[in-house]
């Protein structure tokens, strides 16, 4: 009886000691990917009007993977009136402070299921293919971004690639329990999507953001942010307010 009771003890104590597996027989670790969606009252990028008819807030559902300096993402974007939708890739890599990348940015249409997504020729396609750069010193807080469309639907008047350029710089004040103030300028370099291909260089995008989070009980933060936004080359401005989820 004393041989069964202590067989069955070191059983169990073998039992404790096991370290949880997945259906594969792995060792269960900690997952590389994450969540997350942001809610935008008015869908502004780089200074740029997304949506210029039937605007409506935008959320922006996605999925990312992050391991050792690399990251890679699935992003997509939807009006919750249903007249505008986005689906975009990138991969990054970070070193020390630079990141290089490449994104692609599709935008299927809403009333039509014949958008082609796998169709990557030069003047059918609509994807836009960006390259970009980021140089972003750990001591000092600001960044300078340079992106360019290499290829894609970025067609200039002509009908040939124009390889829109835009660089942004910006920096940021932070308070305390992480709130923040941040200005970023863009500039568009030449006849691009940033200004209808029209002009040349100028300043295109003028952001000044203030960042407020809420703390739930230490385990769950919310970014919400209102960000002030001006276009100097359609001489345009917006307010909009932004709510960032992240898990």
């Amino acid at each position: 009886m004393i041989v069964a009771l202590c067989l069955f003890t070191a059983s169990g104590m073998n039992a404790q000691n096991e370290e949880p597996k997945n259906g594969f027989g792995a060792k269960l670790r900690e997952s590389n990917f994450h969540l997350g969606a942001d809610l935008q009252t008015k869908y502004i990028w780089r200074g740029m009007e997304m949506i210029t008819e039937d605007a409506a807030p935008v959320i922006f559902p996605q999925i990312n993977y992050q391991n050792n300096g690399f990251y890679a993402y699935v992003m997509g974007g939807y009006s919750i009136n249903g007249k505008y939708s986005e689906v975009d890739l990138g991969l990054s890599h970070t070193y020390k402070w630079i990141t290089v990348g490449v994104n692609d940015y599709f935008y299927p249409t809403t009333t039509t299921p014949n958008d082609q997504y796998f169709n990557f020729k030069a003047h059918q396609t609509g994807h836009w293919l960006e390259a970009v750069i980021t140089i972003a010193p750990e001591r000092v807080p600001a960044y300078l971004t340079v992106s360019n469309f290499f290829a894609g639907a970025d067609k200039n008047l002509e009908g040939k690639q124009a390889y829109s350029t835009y660089a942004e710089l910006g920096g940021h004040y932070d308070f305390l329990n992480d709130h923040q103030l941040a200005l970023a300028v863009g500039m568009a370099f030449n006849k691009s999507c940033y200004n209808a291909y029209e002009h040349g260089f100028g300043v295109c995008n003028v952001e000044l953001k203030y960042t407020y989070n809420v703390n739930f009980n230490d385990k769950f933060t919310l970014p919400l942010s209102v960000a002030y936004i001006v276009n100097p080359v359609f001489n345009k401005s917006h307010v909009i307010f932004t709510a960032s989820f992240a898990f």
